[in-house]
């Protein structure tokens, strides 16, 4: 079951990785940027900023989940540290410029909130892990990263909530209200059961040894 689960999990981050390109062949505004005014999409800041998100979010989501490989680190440690390096870098220029991109958000205010807050907790979580490791606190290191990747992860759990949600409600707007929370909440909440239960099971094995 935990091979199947850690299949499923590279499988959704390589492929979903790969989506950015959707946007960079079409010749016209296609999938969430239909839903941007003619204005917004006119605007070179706006546009800068949504192709450095998607692309360099594409980059840390396609490498970021092989950090998690407990095989590669005791393999190849400087592997793991290059591709540390890249995911932190990819990160950042996605994050910052996604934060600009949130507050434009379609829906209102509930999406412009969700997303905003999402953009930032993601960026200040991925230097915190950078920061940590650099001071040799590898423990809080591999939460900060954990949390991290749950943020990352956001763009494939939007995927798959965002359809969804729509043949649910019947309209674009409404799902992507509650999907800008849906994406990355319950991904934190999962990342924090599962540190829970390590911590957990650390002190058992501790006293058993």
């Amino acid at each position: 079951m935990k091979k199947i689960s850690w299949v499923i999990f590279g499988s959704l981050s390589v492929l979903i990785s790969f989506y950015p390109i959707k946007y960079l062949i079409a010749d016209k505004p296609v999938a969430l940027l239909l839903s941007k005014s003619a204005e917004l999409l006119s605007s070179n800041i706006y546009m800068i900023c949504f192709y450095l998100h998607i692309c360099f979010g594409g980059v840390a989501l396609l490498i970021g989940w092989l950090q998690f490989s407990k095989k590669l680190r005791r393999k190849n440690m400087k592997l793991h540290r290059i591709i540390g390096k890249i995911y932190v870098t990819s990160v950042l220029i996605s994050g910052i410029p996604g934060i600009y991109i949130a507050l434009h958000a379609s829906g209102g205010l509930s999406p412009k909130l969700g997303l905003t807050i999402g953009a930032i907790i993601w960026t200040i979580l991925t230097y915190l892990g950078f920061q940590t490791v650099r001071k040799g606190n590898i423990e809080a290191h591999k939460k900060f990263m954990m949390y991290s990747y749950a943020g990352t992860f956001g763009a494939v759990t939007l995927r798959i909530w965002l359809p969804l949600l729509i043949l649910v409600f019947g309209e674009f707007l409404l799902a992507y209200q509650i999907v800008a929370w849906l994406s990355w909440v319950p991904n934190m909440v999962v990342v924090y059961f599962i540190i829970k239960k390590r911590q957990n099971i650390q002190p058992t094995t501790l006293i058993n040894s």
